[in-house]
């Protein structure tokens, strides 16, 4: 078994510096050092039984990936009754109705509570793009999210790099929870809402920080066994690894699959989740969107409150983690971005990131009235 490090600076004594045997620990279990028995806490039962068949070897295996690579992310409803699209969107939308449509019940829930956001960044605050290097956000939606930040306690939590996503979004007053939630900062300027946290100093929190050597060893093998796929492009987050297939033909997926298998087999202390496009490796420590969102809520002393209203905005399938804990927690509301019916623990929905930004800016605007009603 691998042991977890867990660090955390300058944050609250009640916090403090923790191993396993510290804050949360039923948050922070031993590290699972088979892949596939980590994976099923990660995906939807269609992809869970597609990545089963990687047990077996061979053409077998391969063709269970890139069964996997072709499922869309979080996994698309297929139509029980052979309805057109628009029908089949519309079920859907009854089940998980538009957050700018219903901005008022919104509204309402947070009344006398403090509305707590975490946003993903890559198809929520900025669109899909083919070269992952370029997802820029605009400067209209960068404004956005600043005058969120000034009155609601607001971080990115994204499988980027921490560093990588503060580069394309640049507000310091932010949080930003990097590489899934496994590398954890706060803001190095303080917002007016950030004075209301209570007992909240500097946090800094890394999951799996012995893996890092791993990661890096695993990255120059992946970028070498790539190189002959046209597309394939091999991004470090630092504690994890992204796969983008985006722009390799889908001709080309089993050979990108057979790589990557060829490279993990050797790792097996690694496992592969599913992403849109992507796909991620990372430790098999179990930790996650959601996990990061109960701990920010802990460091906030926010953990056993009744007066906050956390609202996560994600359009993947590692945000879902984030919505099953909203869920359990019966607390809060999961949004989905998305333009077609997918299976999610979300409770509303957005089609687009020009859609966030104008939930986001009316959300704020609705807030500033109430409170001055207040």
């Amino acid at each position: 078994m691998t042991k977890q490090n867990v660090l955390v600076s300058d944050c609250t004594s009640r916090i403090g510096m923790v191993g396993l045997g510290g804050w949360k620990a039923s948050l922070l279990p031993p590290a699972i050092p088979e892949t596939l028995a980590a994976l099923g806490g990660h995906i939807s039962m269609p992809q869970k039984k597609l990545l089963k068949r990687l047990e077996t070897g061979g053409g077998a295996r391969v063709t269970a990936w890139v069964d996997s690579m072709r499922a869309s992310s979080p996994t698309r409803i297929k139509s029980t009754a052979s309805l057109p699209e628009t029908e089949e969107r519309s079920s859907w939308i009854l089940r998980h109705p538009s957050a700018l449509n219903n901005l008022e019940q919104i509204i309402s829930a947070s009344r006398g509570k403090q509305i707590v956001m975490f946003l993903d960044y890559d198809g929520t605050l900025s669109p899909i793009v083919q070269d992952p290097d370029r997802a820029f956000m605009s400067r209209e939606m960068r404004e956005v999210v600043r005058d969120v930040a000034r009155y609601f306690p607001t971080a990115i939590v994204s499988g980027r790099c921490r560093d990588k996503v503060y580069s394309f979004v640049r507000l310091a007053e932010l949080y930003y929870a990097g590489s899934h939630g496994m590398d954890i900062k706060a803001p190095s300027k303080r917002s007016k809402c950030h004075k209301m946290i209570q007992g909240n100093k500097k946090v800094i929190f890394q999951a799996g920080t012995e893996f890092l050597p791993m990661i890096d060893e695993v990255y120059k093998v992946l970028v070498n066994k790539t190189s002959s796929i046209p597309g394939a492009k091999v991004e470090n987050n630092k504690f994890c690894l992204s796969v983008h297939f985006r722009c390799v033909e889908e001709k080309r997926w089993a050979a990108l699959a057979e790589q990557v298998k060829v490279v993990l087999s050797a790792y097996p202390q690694l496992k592969l989740t599913q992403g849109r496009k992507v796909l991620e490796i990372r430790p098999t420590i179990k930790w996650d969107k959601g996990k990061a969102l109960e701990f920010l809520l802990e460091s906030w002393g926010y953990a056993n409150s009744n007066d906050i209203l956390p609202v996560y905005i994600g359009d993947d399938q590692t945000d879902e983690d984030a919505f099953k804990v909203l869920r359990a927690r019966g607390q809060g509301f999961g949004i989905l971005v998305s333009r077609v019916a997918k299976k999610t623990n979300a409770t509303y929905s957005l089609q687009e990131p020009s859609e966030v930004k104008e939930f986001l800016r009316q959300l704020v605007v609705e807030w500033k009235r109430l409170s001055l009603q207040g």
